[in-house]
């Protein structure tokens, strides 16, 4: 464990002033920083942050109550305790908690990846080329957060500062020497990742997302290229085959390894099954043949990118190779989930327009018969992509439109905004039980056909009126191939309820 840090001398490192009510010590020493009242403890400085809905500062008492010796505000509270005053208490989150934890990303090799699709799996990807090479190991993500093979659980794509430095104090202490860790628009614009070192900073993509929080496609490319030209970043690994990525490789100052045609680090593939692709890599540290089970071609684009940036951070290509012929499934990243059934389902995160568009294309290319798809867009997010999500959504021979987390909206009218882009001529049917279109879609299929149920991939919970409801697409579709299996041989492929 890190020695704590005296509050004056974080005040000096962040440019603020302190305030030591008469019988305290400027010198109070701190050994962790929170900005969660609730996780606020003896030795701990609380920060209130402003955040959309909450003000830290209402919750000074409650971290007072439970022991906090110091907070930090943005304006004189008198507050009874000491108190670090600066100017932006977010700002400073991640530095305050970095020099508590004696600057953990200094002692490890972080890889950072963003972009707006791939993120999960190329850090999934990366953990386990990295695991396989006998490199210890952390993960920070959507789905989960580990240390080696240890769980930790996850409730953000990138967890609040104080958070971050936290987890990666841990991890250094318990030995992990490579960190893959995705990195979202939300938490570079909300300074999530302030104050840490990437050995390897990686970008995916940039397609519509997230316009509800960053107002225009502008604002949102200025959020992932900022991690590669704010940040002291060892190498820039970047998918050149997306325009963003190009416009960021001329951005950064860093080293860039350039991934797809024309770059430093390119693929082309050579066979696609159901069951995975084979692809040639060539790179500066190597050429290979590969035989990964994977499918897609943009998955082929997310395990090259997880090469690079293992090479990049150290890792031998021959290990790398091995590593990519074992990739593992990543829960509810294309994930086929009925087994030897002769109707294919498979579950993805696919949930921007891009992402639905790719994982239909993908399905086409490892499917004998029809395409079925089950769409829908969760609820107080980004609207203006509904329509687009729907003109890519139709483009299945067969499309299911339903309820992904509604959240506070009506389903119906998300639904209706949706459709509201479908292509025209193209099949489809509405149904806002999101378990009955799955049953829909499954019944609809005929041998050969494949079922992609997209938008929630890993979710267990489905978000509805405020209510959190255990629903894993997983199950369902599994108990839905499971009835069809049940019926007799001669009730048919299905109702034909479908209309164009």
């Amino acid at each position: 464990m890190a020695p704590g840090r005296p509050v004056s001398d974080l005040a000096t490192r962040v440019g603020g002033r302190v305030v030591v009510p008469v019988g305290s010590d400027e010198a109070t020493f701190v050994d962790d920083v929170t900005h969660d009242s609730r996780t606020a403890g003896a030795s701990s400085l609380f920060v209130a942050i402003r955040g959309v809905h909450h003000d830290g500062h209402a919750f000074i008492p409650a971290a007072i109550e439970a022991g906090s010796p110091a907070v930090c505000v943005d304006h004189d509270m008198g507050s009874g305790v000491v108190e670090l005053i600066v100017d932006d208490t977010r700002a400073v989150l991640g530095q305050l908690a970095a020099e508590v934890h004696d600057n953990p990303s200094h002692a490890l090799d972080v890889i950072g990846v963003t972009g707006t699709n791939g993120k999960t799996t190329v850090t999934h990807y990366i953990e386990s080329i990295a695991s396989g090479s006998g490199a210890s190991t952390g993960l920070i993500g959507t789905i989960a957060t580990r240390i080696g093979g240890r769980e930790l659980g996850a409730e953000r794509t990138t967890p609040e500062a104080s958070d971050f430095q936290r987890l990666l104090a841990q991890m250094r202490d318990q030995g992990a020497a490579i960190v893959a860790a995705e990195v979202s628009s939300h938490a570079l614009t909300q300074a999530r990742v302030a104050a840490t070192r990437f050995a390897v900073a990686a970008f995916t993509n940039l397609s519509q997302d997230h316009l509800d929080f960053h107002g225009d496609m502008d604002a949102y490319l200025s959020s992932k290229r900022s991690l590669f030209t704010d940040y002291e970043i060892g190498t820039a690994v970047i998918n050149v085959a997306d325009p963003a990525g190009a416009e960021i490789a001329r951005a950064t100052d860093a080293d860039v390894l350039r991934v797809g045609p024309g770059g430093d680090l390119g693929f082309a593939v050579s066979a696609r099954s159901p069951e995975g692709t084979s692809f040639s890599m060539w790179s500066p540290w190597g050429k290979a043949d590969v035989n990964a089970p994977l499918i897609g071609d943009f998955n082929v684009s997310n395990a090259a990118l997880a090469a690079g940036c293992s090479l990049a951070a150290g890792i031998e290509f021959a290990d790398v190779v091995e590593g990519l012929e074992r990739l593992p499934v990543v829960p509810g990243r294309l994930e086929r989930v009925s087994g030897d059934d002769p109707i294919r389902v498979v579950v993805d995160y696919a949930h921007t327009p891009d992402g639905i568009r790719k994982a239909i294309e993908t399905a086409r290319q490892v499917c004998e018969g029809r395409v079925i798809a089950v769409v829908g867009a969760g609820g107080d997010r980004d609207r203006e992509k509904r329509p687009h999500m729907g003109a890519s959504a139709s483009r299945a021979d067969l499309t299911v439109f339903t309820s992904d987390n509604p959240r506070s909206e009506d389903p119906a009218e998300i639904i209706d905004a949706v459709v509201s882009g479908a292509v025209p001529g193209s099949s489809y049917s509405t149904e806002p039980d999101r378990g009955a279109a799955i049953e829909m879609a499954v019944s609809e299929a005929e041998d050969g056909d494949l079922v992609l149920v997209l938008g929630r991939g890993h979710e267990l919970h489905q978000e509805i009126a405020g209510e959190r409801r255990p629903f894993d697409d997983r199950e369902v579709a599994r108990a839905a191939l499971g009835r069809r299996r049940r019926k007799s041989a001669d009730s048919g492929p299905g109702s034909g309820s479908m209309r164009q």
